[in-house]
Parts: structure tokens; C-alpha cells; sequence
């Protein structure tokens, strides 16, 4: 398979419908979701908590997206963020760029100073990128091997994480 030549870069104002239909499509074949995650992107563009959100264009098209916001510690520490929803089109899916998207996403974070990063999803997946399981730090309703970190500064958090109301979009 010959290799893609896309870019990786940050979202702009005319890419939000793009980066709409590309987490749709890619969040309608994929075997955990809400069905909500291109709402959820909408949501958190519109309260500003998109961190980071970065696309992956391909000759002009959106073939990919990732998202960042600032999560919510019970024990009050600052500088964590959640990591998702990660998108890429069906017809572009196993060829890395999931994996370029997170790990550019990621980089940034770190240049922001941030102390760390959660994630919701895949445990084997999101290993690969240095996640871990944080024994002392939850997400309530979902499996604990499902929830993982990732420190770049200081001690692993402990608590409880809250995402930001836009998790909750449904429309």
C-alpha cells in the first residue's frame, strides 16, 4: 500500500463541517460508541474547550480528526486534559493516522505545559501511546481497564475525572 501524503494541522473555522461528517462516518462503523461523538465535537467548539483539535487533510480533504479538553480532577489538581473523540474516514482507517493525529495532539499538550492526559477507549490501543491504567483514578460507569492516563509531569492523579458538559450533547 503505497503511504498517504496528508497533513496534519489545526482546525480552522471553515473545517467544522468536515470535521462533523468525518467523526459521523467514522463513529457509525466503530464497535464502542454513543452515536453522539460528532455532537459532542460540535458541543466543545462551541463552549471553547477544544484545546486541541487538529485535522488530517489529504489534498484539501478532512480525512481525520482529534480533539482535546480540559477535564475535571475531584482532588482539584489542574493541567489534565481528555483526549477524544479520535476520527478518521472508514476508507482511511489502519494506515496511522489515528496514530499520527494522537500523537501530534499530544505533543502539543506537552509544549502547553499540561501535567497529563486521560482517555476513554480501547486499553491494548491507547497503550501504544504510553497510557496506563492509574490505579487510584476513576471514571464512574465504565470498566477501569477501559480508563487510562498518561503523566508527562509529576506524580499520577487520583480521583474522580468529569469531562465537560459537551459529553453530554446528544443533538
Amino acid at each position: 500500500m503505497t503511504p498517504l501524503n496528508y497533513n496534519i494541522r489545526k482546525e480552522t473555522e471553515n473545517d467544522a463541517a468536515a470535521i462533523h461528517e468525518v467523526t459521523r462516518k467514522a463513529f457509525a462503523v466503530a464497535e464502542h460508541r454513543s452515536g453522539t461523538e460528532q455532537y459532542i465535537v460540535r458541543a466543545l467548539r462551541t463552549n471553547k474547550q477544544l484545546t486541541v483539535s487538529l485535522v488530517a487533510d489529504l489534498e484539501g480533504v478532512i480525512i481525520g480528526h482529534v480533539a482535546i479538553s480540559p477535564v475535571q480532577l475531584s482532588s482539584g489538581e489542574q493541567g489534565w486534559y481528555g483526549l477524544g473523540p479520535v476520527s478518521v474516514l472508514p476508507e482511511y482507517q489502519q494506515q496511522g493516522i489515528g496514530s499520527s493525529l494522537i500523537n501530534a495532539a499530544l505533543a502539543i499538550l506537552e509544549v502547553l505545559d499540561a501535567n497529563g492526559c486521560v482517555v476513554l477507549g480501547d486499553p491494548v490501543y491507547y497503550q501504544r501511546f504510553g497510557f496506563e491504567v492509574v490505579a487510584d483514578l476513576a471514571y464512574p460507569g465504565v470498566p477501569p481497564e477501559y480508563f487510562q492516563a498518561l503523566t508527562f509531569k509529576g506524580a499520577a492523579p487520583s480521583g474522580t475525572v468529569a469531562y465537560d458538559q459537551a459529553f453530554e450533547a446528544t443533538s
